[in-house]
């Protein structure tokens, strides 16, 4: 009975991306290599900002940039998934290599990251010189690890899972991250809720990277099948930049990687700044700003039931991803609106429509960007994984940085009256999101018209699997 209960997709939302041939209990251990990424992300962009600005008292520009060195690895997760699809190694693994790779990088980072900034904010022995350079050594090695680590990861998940259910299995992967990111934090923040010592900060970070450890090794255990005579194979591999051009040369490719960017920077620029604009502006409470995101994840979980019906009857994807930039318009307006109208429930409507046009982007881009390579799926993965990831972080910091420029410019008048408010800076960000939303859909609509992307409607129905992170 709990057997049939674990296994049935009435009962398990992830069952439906399990087969015969990955079996759930296997695909689910394979996950817990987005664990250990969601761990760190969760580590890196939430717990390390409170602490380094707060109790080790290290200039904020300084946090944002330490954060941001991360995001110089991610263009060259194409090219990471491009050297997993091509390794031979004498073992005959393609992927564990890179995976463990990544392991490595993210364990050694992490180990000396508490140490650096101990040093980096004064309370250490020696020079802060060389806390500043063990610091960007330690969050360097880290991004480049988890960059490694998910690509190469996503791309054994690609290659186990039978076609037919590897857009749910892929998707499965960027649930589990996000279950990483929120377990990460709500253990930090039980950790920490006590009086903070430095002692505690290494035991903390130390201790994230023993879990990551733990969970890639049985993540990894007997995963990849091994075939010996890849390793003897001496034919030539093509070099990287002759695959790239061919796998950009399409048309279809080129603009759904733009579609791809746009759209993603126009819903990650707001990542830092919703919150302070619901706080400032609104007057909103500490409370009343937290549930923000719980919101738009709820957004997200309904953006997803829509979709998983629509695809599951065969709709194309881009038509989906068109539809959550749509949405993304509404929802961006009504923030805006939520200002001089003065109104918090409107701003909160405009929460959850970020998270349903957000997740319903997600979704069709997702399932179009696995479509573009039926084969040597490192390559494909890694370029979606590239693109969002760059974008993002670039989205972010451009919008935070583009809301405090034009915020000083604004009180200070020199923007005439008419814009003397401290608002002025947060939706001059909200109407560049509107507009790249508008550049994604133009990018998106010659998408739609072609079948590259479709796939004949599903007989097995889509579930929790498919909500990307």
């Amino acid at each position: 009975m709990i057997r049939q209960i674990l296994t049935d997709p009435r009962f398990l939302p992830f069952a439906d991306a399990a087969s015969n041939d990955l079996p759930l209990g296997r695909l689910l251990r394979l996950a817990l290599f987005q664990v250990s990424v969601g761990l760190a992300l969760a580590l890196l962009n939430g717990t390390l900002n409170r602490i380094m600005i707060v109790e080790l008292n290290v200039p904020a520009w300084l946090v944002a940039t330490m954060v941001a060195l991360p995001l110089l690895f991610a263009p060259f997760r194409a090219l990471l998934g491009y050297k997993s699809d091509h390794y031979r190694s004498i073992l005959g693994w393609r992927r564990v290599p890179y995976i463990w790779l990544g392991t490595m990088l993210q364990f050694g980072g992490l180990a000396i990251m508490p140490f650096a900034l101990l040093v980096l904010s004064g309370t250490g022995r020696g020079s802060i010189v060389y806390g500043q350079i063990g610091a960007a050594l330690a969050f360097l090695l880290v991004g480049a690890g988890l960059h490694t680590t998910q690509t190469a990861g996503l791309a054994l998940a690609t290659d186990i899972a039978p076609e037919k259910s590897r857009p749910r299995v892929v998707a499965l992967m960027y649930v589990m991250l996000l279950i990483g990111m929120v377990a990460a934090s709500l253990a930090f923040g039980w950790l920490l809720s006590g009086r903070y010592t430095h002692l505690l900060l290494i035991q903390i970070i130390q201790g994230a990277a023993f879990v990551t450890f733990v969970l890639n090794i049985v993540a990894l255990w007997r995963q990849e099948k091994r075939d010996p005579a890849r390793g003897r194979d001496t034919s030539p591999v093509p070099a990287f930049g002759q695959a790239w051009r061919h796998f950009t040369a399409p048309a279809h490719t080129r603009r759904l990687l733009l579609a791809v960017g746009l759209g993603t920077a126009a819903f990650s620029m707001q990542d830092v700044l919703l919150e302070p604009y619901g706080g400032q502006i609104l007057k909103m409470n500490v409370g009343a700003t937290s549930l923000l995101t719980a919101l738009s994840a709820g957004g997200a979980l309904v953006a997803f039931a829509l979709a998983a019906r629509q695809l599951q009857r065969g709709a194309d994807p881009m038509r989906v991803a068109a539809m959550g930039a749509l949405v993304g318009v509404l929802a961006f307006v009504s923030v805006v609106f939520a200002e001089p109208i003065g109104s918090p429930w409107l701003f909160r409507l405009g929460a959850v429509l970020i998270g349903f046009g957000g997740g319903l982007f997600s979704v069709g881009g997702l399932l179009a960007a696995m479509a573009l390579q039926r084969s040597d799926h490192g390559l494909a993965l890694g370029a979606w994984g590239a693109v969002q990831a760059t974008a993002a972080g670039l989205a972010i910091a451009g919008g935070g940085a583009a809301a405090n420029l034009i915020g000083a410019l604004a009180t200070s008048g020199a923007l005439g009256p008419a814009l003397i408010s401290p608002a002025t800076g947060y939706l001059f960000v909200y109407h560049i999101e509107i507009a790249l939303l508008f550049a994604a859909l133009i990018a998106i609509g010659p998408l739609v018209r072609s079948s590259q992307f479709r796939s004949p409607p599903s007989t097995q129905g889509l579930g929790l699997a498919e909500l990307p992170g």
